[in-house]
């Protein structure tokens, strides 16, 4: 089909088409009526579930700091069993290594998951051993 010309069209009149002022009728008025009260009680609940989620975000930032410290207090661990290494392939170990080893043990704190405590069990368990062959013995 061709389409060879482009008519007019007539009889569509739209609203702004219409000459003069609006009546009252048309003009804009918002309603100051009991909206405002409900939106008034929707901010509190709004922001007592804000409250919550931080809350709940604080308690989740808290977790991770503990896992974080557990597995710092492993790695100083860790760190700590391998110089006792060096030391015993050096032939003597220092008195105050083993001290400080003794004392970093008993510092342990939970982390909350039983995955990062077992391998803080196992490390530690690790320098009992270590600390018991060389006659420091800790309960």
């Amino acid at each position: 089909m061709r389409i060879t010309g482009n008519k007019p069209i007539t009889g569509v009149q739209g609203k702004g088409a219409k000459k003069g002022k609006p009546s009252a009728s048309e003009q804009f008025a918002p309603d100051m009526g009991s909206e405002v009260v409900q939106s008034s009680q929707t901010a509190g609940g709004a922001a007592i579930q804000g409250m919550d989620a931080l809350l709940a975000l604080q308690e989740v930032d808290a977790l991770a700091e503990r896992r974080s410290r557990a597995a710092r207090h492993g790695h100083t661990l860790l760190d700590a069993l391998e110089a006792v290494r060096t030391d015993l392939l050096a032939g003597q170990v220092s008195e105050d290594r083993l001290e400080l080893l003794a004392r970093q043990v008993v510092n342990r704190q939970e982390s909350g998951d039983s995955r990062i405590d077992s391998v803080l069990e196992e490390i530690e368990l690790r320098v009992k051993v270590e600390l018991a062959k060389l006659g420091r013995f800790i309960d």
